[in-house]
């Protein structure tokens, strides 16, 4: 049981993003229907049941743990868990302890996030127009959202904004958002929006802009240099010349990431799906509950789950339909 995560197509597995809720105090029209039904608690894993699994995969060899949702920070008592695996930073067997959030409850949140050992935090934000961030949101606030992302800074994290690309929307904000993470110092990924879900009369095709339209946008402003570095995630970075910034773009349908994929994802119930634009998973859950004193079942349960890790996804918007869409909401996967 010593041996490293490896799928059949020799990718180590060292990335997993963790779900804790699958509630939110937003719903982003790209991430879940205005009327959610949510899971009843009891499906839910425990605070403890989630420390006993992350801690299982990182003794098998994860290094990188994000924390999502739904929306994390409304999960209650959050905060002890990230206490908990602080332990594994102080370690050194977790590199790093990090969150995507809404930015909601960063205001309450922030310095305590920095105490457990959490450094850096992804904050989705998709417009800074207030009337626009309340339609894209439909329950959101912008001002709260402002001012966790100006206590987040204060309390010493490094913030990155996420920006899902949604045309007729925010295409005009390119230079807007550009110059908001410049004079702040956050770097910003742009996301193409990805066919999850059925939510009603959101139209797929119709809200996909494309990152060569948006990177063809940006370089009317900027002189755009290609970036190799990678954070060991899906975006390609370029470097702004005029400001010195990092701009990210996370391509899952004009261009996917699959060959380089690092990753798994874990829903809040103990679902691991081992492809994000997949449908397979396995239910970790009753290796979990049904062995509390023995992890052998549940190592055993996630290097199967590992061993059915697919080479990529195959979202495709080329033939103007959401070929490849899956039907859970993207809340439902974390992320």
């Amino acid at each position: 049981m010593t041996q490293p995560l490896v799928d059949p197509f020799q990718r180590a597995i060292t990335y997993l993003r963790v779900s804790v809720t699958d509630r939110c105090d937003f719903r982003c029209v790209y991430c879940m229907a205005e009327n959610m039904t949510f899971l009843p608690k009891k499906e839910l894993l425990t605070l403890e049941e989630l420390d006993r699994m992350c801690s299982t995969f990182v003794r098998l060899g994860v290094r990188k743990l994000r924390i999502t949702g739904g929306e994390p920070l409304v999960r209650r008592d959050i905060m002890t868990f990230f206490r908990s695996m602080s332990r594994h930073l102080d370690s050194g067997a977790l590199e790093e302890l990090t969150l995507t959030t809404n930015g909601s409850q960063l205001e309450r949140f922030a310095a305590d996030l920095y105490a457990a050992g959490v450094r850096r935090v992804n904050v989705s934000l998709d417009t800074l127009d207030e009337e626009k961030f309340a339609r894209v949101t439909r329950w959101g606030r912008l001002p709260q959202v402002l001012r966790g992302l100006d206590a987040a800074q204060a309390a010493g994290l490094k913030v990155k904004l996420n920006a899902v690309a949604l045309k007729g929307f925010n295409e005009d904000e390119v230079e807007t958002l550009t110059r908001f993470c410049a004079t702040r110092g956050m770097d910003l990924t742009w996301i193409e929006v990805m066919p999850m879900g059925d939510l009603g009369n959101e139209d797929r095709v119709g809200q996909y802009w494309s990152m060569k339209d948006l990177r063809a946008r940006l370089s009317e402003s900027y002189t755009l240099t290609d970036l190799p570095e990678s954070t060991g995630g899906p975006a390609r970075y370029v470097r702004l010349e005029e400001t010195g910034q990092k701009i990210g773009f996370i391509t899952p349908l004009s261009h996917n990431f699959c060959e380089s994929c690092n990753r798994v994802r874990m829903t809040c119930t103990g679902e691991l799906y081992m492809c994000l634009g997949q449908e397979d998973m396995m239910d970790l859950r009753p290796a979990l509950r049904n062995h509390p004193g023995n992890d052998a079942p549940l190592e055993q349960a996630i290097r199967q789950a590992i061993g059915l890790k697919p080479e990529g996804h195959d979202f495709d918007y080329s033939r103007q339909r959401a070929d490849g869409q899956v039907s859970r909401h993207m809340s439902h996967t974390g992320g």
